[in-house]
């Protein structure tokens, strides 16, 4: 571990920005970092002086035969608007691991423009349990979502080009050129443009106004980067050969027959894989202390597959002894999709779940003020109430059930916060021991690896139990039964509801036997067990409403749609991006959270 000066870094009396950048002095360099963790040149691809790709086809190679590590997954209750600290947590168990002797690493996803610019800061952790250096981290790292984005809008053009020339053109004019009248059916396009920001105003649109050779009019909108089916393709391919057949699958509208229209039939899966080939090396980086990091894919797991890549773990696992990985929101959604999407797809069988519980989530749970982002908490949340917290106990049993339906040990971290009294921190002990859960209260935030030496210790315990592994559901099952399974075993849902269009579309998916090889990726909120953000702790008496069913037949998911959700966020009215501005002496970014 890199040995720096901890009294120099004080996170109740400095923002995260100002501690990353109190941090650079002390950060190897990318090469250094990566020699120490068994990376050979030729595998390292420098990116900058603190960060680079790794070549995972060159490495997973030559380290085919090497057993894998122990596999750690961070997963946590319902969070706050705010967030909890599962990126936090996995830097500070990195970090603690290393701390007691372990050769430890991390992946957590790359965090999108969205939330960095809005309410919800840029995901690299906080305190001294970052990812560092912090500001390439939030402003777009290796250029991986902007590759994203271009492959996603090029399928775009492909099609609208395409409306346009099959509307103006005779079929001679068409074969002429090569190319076969696909009859693409404007009403029932299944893709819309993306852009890597929180922007409510482009949820709908029409584009092609003006003359015919201007475009084709028709409605259309935007949807943020990181909800795009290429970002899910960039999460859970395995190989090379893998994400080229995965992006001609793409379904991006159907004809007037009915018949799926795919980026193959447009001629543009070759063109979209060239953009996206950039971003399917995963990169490294590093924690404060100086451990390895891995951030590939996209977060976003109420409304994408929301887990670091398959191939970033794949390779951390050849040359870490505990690795860790986080997957998004609480279990109801992140674990669940760990657990019956990405297990699935690449093989590798978790040792532990950590749960992160804070007493400010379960205080928001037990009945306590609404928590607003950029307003300040209620002094509920900051004086002790260990009712209030008994109360909000009950959302976490309900993701520690989740967890053990799987035969994980789940250990739970209880992510301290320097308001937080012992009574409070008591009645989670009780809580989460009476479910038969490892306890550890962590003070990463605050004191770096150090302060996660109990969490470290919990973990090494848990992953020596050789429990039996289980999915949720058996890929045999029906889609129906699939949704209504997920509804009432991780929501806690007495049933669920459809609209006409998402009943029609389940039914003739569950006749597709294409369809029936596809996994089930869920669409709601990530603020409650349910689809309702303002229901809190555990919900009971409600039905899962699914409005829509979309299927991305290249990632290879059915994706039900439960709630009012939408898959582009709309920016606050106090973003973040009021407060980010540069240090015209020094060039340096400031006011990143």
């Amino acid at each position: 571990m890199v040995k720096y000066d901890s009294g120099a870094f004080d996170p109740t009396k400095m923002a995260d920005w100002q501690i990353a950048e109190a941090a650079e002095p002390y950060m190897m360099r990318i090469t250094e970092l990566a020699q120490k963790w068994g990376v050979l040149q030729d595998e390292l691809m420098p990116y900058e002086h603190y960060i680079g790709k790794i070549d995972f086809s060159m490495l997973l190679k030559r380290l085919e035969k090497r057993p894998n590590g122990k596999y750690i997954v961070v997963t946590a209750i319902t969070p706050t608007p705010l967030g909890e600290g599962k990126s936090t947590t996995t830097m500070g168990l990195v970090d603690g691991l290393s701390v007691i002797g372990k050769n430890s690493s991390g992946a957590i996803r790359q965090p999108s423009s969205g939330p960095t610019f809005n309410i919800k800061g840029s995901a690299a952790g906080g305190g001294l349990a970052q990812c560092v250096p912090l500001t390439p981290f939030s402003l777009g790292l290796t250029g991986d979502i902007n590759n994203v984005t271009n492959a996603h809008n090029l399928a775009m053009v492909a099609l609208t080009s395409r409306l346009q020339h099959e509307s103006i053109n005779t079929d001679e004019f068409l074969a002429k050129r090569n190319l076969k009248r696909l009859d693409i059916d404007p009403h029932n396009v299944q893709i819309k443009w993306v852009m890597d920001f929180c922007a409510q105003a482009l949820r709908d649109t029409v584009i092609g106004l003006g003359g015919k050779m201007d475009g084709f009019m028709m409605r259309s909108g935007f949807n943020i980067s990181v909800s795009s089916e290429i970002m899910a393709i960039l999460a859970i391919f395995k190989d090379l050969k893998d994400i080229r057949e995965r992006m001609g699958k793409i379904i991006v509208a159907y004809d007037k027959r009915g018949n799926p229209i795919t980026t193959k039939d447009l001629e543009v899966d070759g063109a979209m894989t060239a953009w996206i080939m950039r971003a399917a090396n995963p990169n490294l980086m590093q924690t404060i202390a100086g451990r390895p990091v891995m951030v590939h894919a996209g977060p976003f797991a109420n409304i994408a597959v929301g887990q670091s890549s398959i191939v970033a773990d794949r390779v951390a696992l050849k040359l870490s002894d505990y690795h860790i990985t986080e997957s998004g929101f609480g279990a109801d959604i992140g674990f669940e999709k760990f657990l019956d999407i990405k297990t699935h797809l690449s093989g590798l069988t978790p040792n532990c779940a950590v749960i992160v519980a804070t007493v400010r989530a379960l205080k928001m749970h037990g009945g306590g003020p609404t928590v607003t982002p950029g307003k300040a908490l209620d002094e509920a949340y900051t004086t002790p109430n260990p009712a209030l917290v008994e109360k909000g106990a009950e959302n976490l049993l309900a993701h520690l059930e989740t967890v053990k339906k799987s035969g994980i040990k789940p250990v739970v971290c209880i992510n301290h916060f320097h308001t937080d009294s012992q009574d409070e921190i008591n009645v989670i002990r009780r809580a989460a021991e009476s479910a038969g859960a490892h306890i550890a209260v962590s003070q990463h935030w605050l004191k770096g690896g150090e302060g996660a030496v109990e969490l470290a210790e919990a973990v090494v315990d848990a992953c020596k139990e050789d429990r039996p592994f289980r999915f949720l559901y058996s890929d045999k099952l029906p889609l129906r039964k699939r949704i209504e399974t997920i509804a009432k075993e991780v929501y806690g849902a007495d049933g669920v509801s459809y609209t006409d269009e998402a009943h029609e579309k389940a039914n003739k998916l569950e006749n597709d036997p294409l369809a029936s090889e596809m996994y089930t990726c869920m669409v709601k909120t990530h603020l409650s067990l349910s689809h309702d953000p303002s229901l809190k702790c555990r919900p009971k008496g409600w039905v899962l409403p699914i409005r829509d069913i979309l299927t991305y037949a290249g990632a290879g998911f059915v994706v039900p749609v439960a709630g009012d959700i939408k898959l582009m966020p709309g920016t606050s009215s106090n973003p973040a991006f009021r407060r980010i501005d540069i240090d015209v002496e020094t060039g340096k970014v400031k006011g990143l959270f």
